[in-house]
């Protein structure tokens, strides 16, 4: 018999497949997505396909139908990760459909995050950080940016050692994760180098690959960062389990949209970028000071693409900026610009920050007691930021 799931969960979960499969047929790789599609890695089609809607008129008469469902969704920290999602997909929508919205309204309606750059005493405080953790490490000489470069260079992979430094972390982190959040069985992920790209990393999940930008120098805890994010126990991970889960009739489907390009992506974003800290993952002052520097990366970032699309200040401004609040490697810098110019994917740069804090700010409340209940909300449910916020 066919499995029966929540109405409401099924049919969101329908309808956002269905405005993915229509932004692929309609705009055939030359739309505001390009080739990504909304939900760029979906594992539920076997389980929950993709209507074929005729047009985006009746994509919005369907997320009315939903809307009006919304009273009725229980409990009341789903209700909020389903309003905001609605909202998010509405505006997806519109952007589908030609009309120009501000960078703002992308960032709070499609993204979920909040308006503005990131707080000057946020970013003072992961630099104050920073310098206290650098100083301890005997980098005392010159500005922070020239400090933060002068340990990232000293540290440096030599490119003949990435490769076996990142399968090491692989089994590492895999056996971490199967111990704190959930044991994925065999499953791996190849080292794909690539050059030429806005991106450091990738979940090339259905080639089972991780892309690295090698344009780029990686010490070995930015390596085990990458593979937190991207495999252990970030976005691979993440797929694996909510489609375990959706399986065994312990979560919604919805939870199958984990990587939607949408108000879920602050929190895959922020499972992600949390990662190491996730799975206990952090040994040395190396792995310390690389968090932090990721911190002080994803705010600078936030705020760039602020300057770059709201302020329009100019671009060579805004890459200085970068370089020198967050002594970004120069094909980081113009990744990062490039990726906030972006028509549709630019205000997810904001994810990362606001995905992070949220995930951070639950996770270092939570007692060691409650942990596993904590893994179990933000993992098997699908969330906003302010929905995860509401675990107790």
């Amino acid at each position: 018999m066919p499995r029966e799931y929540d109405s409401f969960s099924e049919r969101l979960t329908r309808i956002t497949m269905g405005i993915d499969a229509l932004e692929r047929r309609k705009n055939r790789g030359g739309g505001p997505l390009d080739s990504e599609g909304l939900v760029p890695i979906y594992l539920g089609a076997d389980l929950i396909a993709a209507p074929l809607l005729a047009d985006w008129a009746e994509a919005e008469t369907e997320l009315d139908a939903l809307h009006e469902q919304l009273p009725r969704v229980a409990p009341a920290s789903r209700r909020v990760f389903a309003t905001a999602m609605l909202r998010s997909l509405r505006t997806a929508v519109r952007l589908f459909r030609g009309v120009a919205l501000d960078y703002s309204v992308k960032v709070t309606d499609l993204v979920g995050a909040p308006a503005g750059p990131v707080d000057a005493a946020e970013l003072d405080a992961a630099r104050d950080q920073l310098d206290v953790l650098l100083r301890a490490c005997g980098v005392v000489r010159g500005s922070l940016a020239r400090r933060i470069a002068e340990w990232e260079e000293a540290r440096a992979l030599p490119a003949g050692e990435i490769e076996n430094t990142y399968h090491t972390l692989m089994d590492e982190g895999r056996a971490r994760t199967a111990e704190k959040i959930f044991d994925t069985g065999d499953f791996t992920m190849a080292l794909n180098p690539v050059r030429g790209v806005p991106y450091t990393a990738r979940c090339g999940f259905d080639a089972g690959k991780m892309d690295l930008n090698v344009d780029l120098k990686f010490t070995r805890a930015a390596i085990k960062h990458l593979v937190a994010h991207e495999v252990f126990p970030g976005h691979a991970t993440q797929l694996l389990l909510t489609r375990a889960r959706v399986e065994q009739g312990t979560a919604h489907p919805e939870t199958l949209l984990c990587t939607a390009n949408t108000v879920l992506g602050c929190v895959q974003e922020g499972i992600a970028d949390e990662g190491v800290g996730l799975i206990d993952w952090i040994d040395d002052d190396d792995d310390r000071i690389h968090l932090e520097l990721r911190r002080l990366r994803s705010a600078a970032q936030t705020c760039a693409a602020w300057y770059l699309m709201v302020e329009e200040r100019p671009a060579e401004t805004v890459a200085q900026y970068l370089r020198d609040t967050a002594a970004g490697q120069e094909s980081w810098v113009q990744g990062r610009l490039k990726m906030a110019a972006h028509p549709f994917r630019g205000a997810f740069i904001a994810s990362y920050w606001a995905g992070a804090r949220a995930v951070r700010r639950v996770m270092e409340r939570t007692s060691a007691a409650d942990f596993p209940r904590f893994v179990d909300y933000l993992y098997a449910n699908a969330h906003s930021p302010q929905s995860l916020e509401m675990f107790a």
